[in-house]
């Protein structure tokens, strides 16, 4: 489960949150922490750059919201992000600097690096995207199990039992998921992968792959 570590999944250089996710090895170690990171450095924010807009609501003011958006907190909304038309964010979130938070999407309980893009009706919960990952129109992680039974993390072989009841995707650096895919919970994809549309996704995709369907995940040709 080496490529499930924090270290192999994100630079935490873009995202405010590092001190939280530093302290765990694999990230979904972290989603328990949110909440309460949140609260700990939204009010040592620098107020030359962030306002609080409400009840452990924090806003850079280079950021843009639509004023149909729904913000509930603990929430950090870092500078240049967008939150567009129509967005639901329940709160436990960290949208990163130059994210795109679109219309009708919803979060809730995730971190959202630096530069990615959630833009179409999306739901994202109990997640952590990376740099510049990008989520296709409508789709979503899936976050928790049908049999309401706690989220074990497979590849191949091998397993974690994350103890978790809510779990929906960790997804690496530059990771691309086509439009109306769902990701189940416990899922784990690489840097630098893609998921092909209309996939249903299970389990750990390899950095650097391009998933089809769960029997045809082929590595990415050098360029």
């Amino acid at each position: 489960m080496e490529q499930c570590k924090v270290t192999n999944l994100y630079d935490l250089k873009e995202t405010i949150a590092a001190e939280l996710l530093e302290s765990v090895e694999y990230p979904w170690e972290a989603l328990k922490g949110i909440s309460d990171f949140i609260r700990k450095i939204g009010p040592t924010l620098d107020t030359d750059i962030y306002e609080q807009k409400g009840e452990e609501i924090w806003v850079a003011k280079s950021a843009k919201v639509a004023p149909t958006a729904y913000l509930n907190g603990p929430l950090i909304i870092d500078e240049d992000a967008e939150i567009r038309h129509c967005a639901f964010i329940r709160g436990s979130a960290i949208v990163g600097k130059g994210s795109v938070v679109g219309n009708s999407t919803e979060l809730k309980n995730v971190i959202i690096f630096n530069s990615v893009q959630v833009p179409h009706y999306n739901y994202v919960g109990d997640s952590i995207l990376g740099h510049k990952s990008h989520m296709g129109a409508g789709s979503i992680t899936s976050n928790v199990k049908s049999d309401k039974t706690l989220v074990v993390v497979k590849d191949n072989n091998e397993e974690i039992k994350t103890g978790l009841k809510k779990f929906g995707a960790m997804l690496g650096d530059h990771v691309e998921v086509g439009c109306n895919s769902v990701l189940n919970p416990g899922t784990v994809i690489g840097r630098c992968s893609n998921i092909y549309p209309l996939s249903m996704v299970r389990g750990v995709v390899p950095a650097n792959s391009i998933y089809k369907n769960k029997n045809e995940i082929v590595t990415k040709a050098v360029k």
